[in-house]
C-alpha cells in the first residue's frame, strides 16, 4: 500500500464544533518530547509564529492500519500530509513560522516516520494525551486507542491566532494555511 497516495473515496470530516473553544485561547505550559526524545516547550515567547499540526497516526509500510481506518472521516492522510509540511517547509519560514506536528503516537514512532520521509520540522509525540485534554482538543477511538483528530492552530506567543478544523483533503491544507500567513 502506498500511504503517499489518497483514494478518491475518502469520507469528507464534519465540523463537529470540537475546537470552537481553543481561539485566542493560550497554550499552557507543557513540555512534549520530538522524535528525538527531547522536550520541547509548546507554550514559547519567539517571535515566530508555530503552526502545529496535529492529526491522528501517520501509517507505517510494515504495520497495518486500524480497523477501519480508511472509513473513518478525516483519518487517512497523515502522510501526505505531513510530506506537504515537509515540501513547503522554506515557504513557511520565509512567512516567519516553523511547522511542528502532533500526534498520540509514541517517539519511536515518530523517529522511524520522520527518518523516512525526512522531515525537517518537529513531530511531537502526546502519547499520554496531557497537551490533548489540557486544550480539550478533538478525538476519536480506535480500539481502545484514543487519536488526535486532524486540526491546525497557527499560535503566535502562546496564543492561538487561527484554527484550521475540520481539514480536508489533507494533502492541499497547506495551501490554506499559507495563504493565511501570507495575509496576516
Amino acid at each position: 500500500m502506498n500511504l503517499s497516495i489518497l483514494p478518491s473515496n475518502l469520507p469528507i470530516p464534519k465540523d463537529d464544533g470540537g475546537c470552537n473553544h481553543l481561539l485566542n485561547q493560550y497554550i499552557p505550559e507543557i513540555s512534549l518530547q520530538n522524535q528525538d526524545a527531547n522536550y520541547l516547550k509548546v507554550n514559547r515567547e519567539d517571535t515566530f509564529r508555530i503552526v502545529l499540526f496535529c492529526y491522528p497516526m501517520t501509517g507505517h509500510p510494515n504495520k497495518i492500519l486500524p480497523t477501519n481506518w480508511n472509513n473513518i472521516p478525516g483519518a487517512r492522510g497523515c502522510t501526505p500530509q505531513t510530506c506537504s509540511f515537509r515540501d513547503h517547509y522554506d515557504d513557511l519560514v520565509k512567512l516567519n513560522a516553523i511547522p511542528i506536528g502532533m500526534s498520540s503516537q509514541t517517539v519511536d514512532d515518530l523517529k522511524e516516520m520522520t527518518v523516512r520521509l525526512i522531515i525537517p520540522y518537529d513531530v511531537l509525540s502526546d502519547v499520554d494525551l496531557e497537551f490533548t485534554k489540557k486544550m480539550n482538543l478533538p478525538t476519536f477511538c480506535i480500539n481502545d486507542s484514543i487519536y488526535i483528530k486532524r486540526l491546525t492552530l497557527i499560535i503566535e506567543r502562546s496564543k492561538i491566532k487561527k484554527i484550521f478544523y475540520p481539514i480536508f483533503p489533507p494533502d492541499l491544507h497547506i495551501f490554506d494555511v499559507l495563504d493565511w500567513l501570507k495575509v496576516h
